[in-house]
């Protein structure tokens, strides 16, 4: 005899909860979306509404005429992919010492890499921009890429995943004569496709995305990134809101293809990197 399942009454205030926290981060990228294809009328004027009345999509062909978007893009792409590409490789190397090799000192030299994630940008931004500057490196692809090379948050997410790995797969390499730098290589990077993917992503999206770092290491438009340049549309541009809006959602759209692509990896690589 089947019998009915009963009321839960905390299972629907979790599911209305969860609901209302998607609805609330997905709506900025509806009204995003809404408004870069209203007129200014429609966006200055008074009640707001979420849909147009008016659908005027003038605005994606023009950011792409009126200024150098593609430019701003391919900057983009270029400074957020080196740098995910240098910082996996050396928070790797970084991660697998620090994990599975013994030397003096490595306590206190890994307390003090964490310690740097508490100092916030804005101190060393003045230090960094006079080093920066004295090497010559201002408004240069290699100024934006070189500093983000490599993180303590990098080198901290690698080592945690690096301990979850059984030691005897490092002994059975060092039996066969195998050196250190080809057990990396060939028995233990090939384990970590998890968390390279996590950490790939963060990396991306977080310099994608960024802002005030690429304001202060370039100053002209052959090497700016996206979102220093659509910062710059308000006073450049007269704050066309439908301009600066479209800019936007297209910068957007780099970011979650990656999540997309990556998510599966997720789950497991943060979850992986927590367990010893």
């Amino acid at each position: 005899m089947n019998r009915r399942k009963s009321f839960d009454p905390g299972r629907l205030i979790i599911i209305l909860l969860l609901m209302a926290l998607a609805v609330s981060t997905i709506f900025p990228f509806i009204w995003m979306a809404s408004t870069s294809v209203k007129s200014m009328g429609e966006i200055l004027g008074s009640p707001q509404r979420l849909l147009p009345v008016h659908y005027d999509f003038s605005t994606y062909t023009k950011i792409w005429s009126e200024v150098p978007f593609g430019r701003y893009f391919v900057n983009s792409l270029v400074f957020s992919c080196s740098v995910v590409i240098i910082a996996l490789f050396l928070n790797s190397l970084a991660g697998y010492a620090f994990a599975r090799l013994q030397f003096k000192g490595r306590g206190l030299l890994f307390v003090l890499i964490l310690c740097t994630m508490m100092i916030p940008f804005q101190v060393t931004m003045t230090p960094l921009f006079l080093i920066i500057y004295k090497l010559g490196m201002i408004d240069t692809y290699q100024g934006l890429i070189i500093p983000r090379a490599a993180d303590a948050f990098g080198i901290f997410m690698m080592r945690q995943f690096f301990l979850t790995l059984p030691r005897d797969l490092e002994e059975s390499g060092r039996i066969d004569g195998a050196s250190e730098f080809r057990i990396f290589f060939q028995i233990m990077l090939p384990l970590c496709k998890p968390a390279f993917v996590t950490l790939g992503v963060f990396i991306f999206m977080g310099n994608w995305n960024d802002l005030l770092y690429p304001l202060l290491m370039t100053n002209s438009e052959q090497f700016r990134p996206i979102q220093a340049a659509i910062a710059l549309f308000a006073g450049k541009y007269g704050t066309d809101y439908s301009f600066v809006l479209t800019g936007l959602l297209l910068a957007s759209i780099p970011t979650l293809v990656a999540y997309l692509f990556a998510q599966r990896f997720f789950v497991s690589g943060i979850a992986m990197t927590g367990i010893k």
